[in-house]
């Protein structure tokens, strides 16, 4: 029996580890602002549940081997889907660094990137104890009719509707902003802390100047 499959969902998945110490280093001080910020309510309730934000990361020289790496990534993302990528300049939206709470709880419920041709992330600290992201299935029908799925199944399978991906330190990926995304709740045994980034896909008419 021939069955094609259309409308995939594209995922960019690849180790970076050579990037993991510098990054991590011009983290710590973003992260230290972040729970600055927040230290009269740490102070009150505790930081349970919280996610740490860092401020905008894109002007930090720091951060420009890794743009540029993430930028030449997503041009390529985008034109393995069949975009004719020399159309358009590649530009970020933004980029910042978040780590969820020492105490536990840290989570983000389902949502997408409105207007973002990329998303991404990238891995700083993580194990097998700490959250991961869990993507929708995009289709909106495919939720509508859902049926059971086989028990057992070793792989992931075109009926499934959501995935649980394992990440681990060092670790690049990239999705459409389109594509539906939450973080499961973090139990706090051991730091979980993560880059991400949206990038737009812009008429170069318009801009001729991206990444």
């Amino acid at each position: 029996m021939k069955i094609d499959e259309f409308f995939k969902t594209p995922i960019l998945v690849e180790e970076k580890t050579e990037y993991l110490k510098s990054l991590n280093t011009a983290c710590n001080k973003y992260i230290k602002e972040a729970r600055k910020k927040n230290k009269a309510r740490i102070k009150k309730d505790g930081d349970f549940g919280m996610s740490h934000h860092s401020t905008p990361l894109l002007d930090d020289n720091n951060f420009l081997d890794f743009k540029k790496l993430v930028g030449q990534k997503s041009w390529d993302f985008l034109q393995y889907q069949g975009f004719d990528m020399s159309k358009y300049t590649l530009i970020y939206s933004e980029m910042w660094v978040q780590e969820f709470a020492k105490n536990g709880g840290g989570h983000h419920s389902a949502h997408i990137h409105w207007n973002q041709h990329v998303s991404g992330f990238y891995f700083l600290k993580c194990s097998e104890k700490t959250s991961y992201p869990i993507f929708h299935d995009p289709r909106v029908g495919a939720r509508v009719t859902k049926l059971h799925m086989r028990p057992g199944l070793k792989e992931i399978m075109n009926g499934e509707e959501l995935v649980h991906f394992k990440p681990k330190p060092g670790l690049l990926v990239l999705f459409p902003g389109y594509l539906q995304h939450e973080f499961a709740v973090d139990n706090g045994k051991e730091p979980f802390r993560f880059i991400h980034f949206n990038l737009q896909a812009i008429q170069k008419e318009i801009v001729k100047d991206g990444f």
